[in-house]
């Protein structure tokens, strides 16, 4: 079963998940899976409208539909997955945010497209599984670069040495940006392990980009990621 929110499962009107491992594209969301608008996430800051299934979008790492019956995910294996949706399912939106997009202003851009017709207090958001500040190591000049281009508290951004939380971030440029809810489905995908026991359950509950290049350090047989990203999204379900 993939991870839920509890902002967007109160919402009749659509209807969304968090890939895993087990399930890269939720089970519920399968059905609307002709519909997914052709796409390359870049770690960009571009949003798209996506007026029509199977649309063209060329190179973008955000997407907005006021169509019912229209798929929305973004690809992820330890950046942000992002959803959104009005809290009447008049609207809903998805972005792929990881440090880079992050840094420059991906959510920021969604919240100007959301304004341009609506208010992003009568929207909720919901901050997919990503890699968490537990994990995420990196150069002191990465920490250095976001304290210096945000305007957030410095322990928030990096509450250890080298280690970013970028859930925490999204979650506080979120609440800046107006949007009347916030919360967070899913956990770290570098060190969660999946909770069941089966013997073919996977170990991990996600994919990692970061596990997979540390294990193919280790062991260059490994095969790489390509493919088995999860996606998370969201429709506004036909009437």
């Amino acid at each position: 079963m993939s991870d839920m929110s509890t902002l967007l499962s109160q919402i009749p009107a659509v209807r969304h998940g968090f890939g895993s491992k087990e399930a890269l594209l939720p089970e519920s969301l399968q059905p609307y899976s002709a519909t997914l608008p052709e796409k390359k996430q870049v770690h960009g800051v571009r949003i798209v409208d996506v007026m029509q299934p199977q649309q063209a979008c060329g190179e973008a790492d955000g997407f907005y539909t006021e169509q019912p019956g229209i798929l929305l995910t973004v690809f992820t294996a330890d950046c942000l997955p992002i959803v959104f949706s009005h809290r009447q399912g008049k609207a809903v939106a998805v972005v792929h945010a990881g440090w880079r997009g992050l840094l420059n202003g991906i959510i920021e851009q969604m919240a100007a497209r959301i304004n341009q017709q609506s208010n992003t207090q009568d929207w909720v958001a919901s901050i997919g599984p990503a890699i968490g500040a537990c994990c995420y190591e990196v150069s002191e000049e990465l920490v250095i670069e976001f304290r210096r281009g945000l305007d957030l508290p410095p322990t928030l951004i990096s509450p250890s040495y080298r280690h970013l939380d970028l859930p925490a971030i999204a979650f506080a440029k979120l609440t800046q940006a107006g949007f009347s809810a916030v919360d967070f489905a899913g956990s770290c995908t570098l060190c969660t392990q999946n909770p069941r026991n089966e013997l073919s359950a996977p170990k991990f509950k996600y994919t990692s980009f970061r596990r997979n290049s540390l294990q193919r350090a280790r062991d260059p047989q490994i095969p790489g990621i390509s493919g088995r990203n999860q996606q998370s999204g969201i429709l506004i379900l036909p009437a």
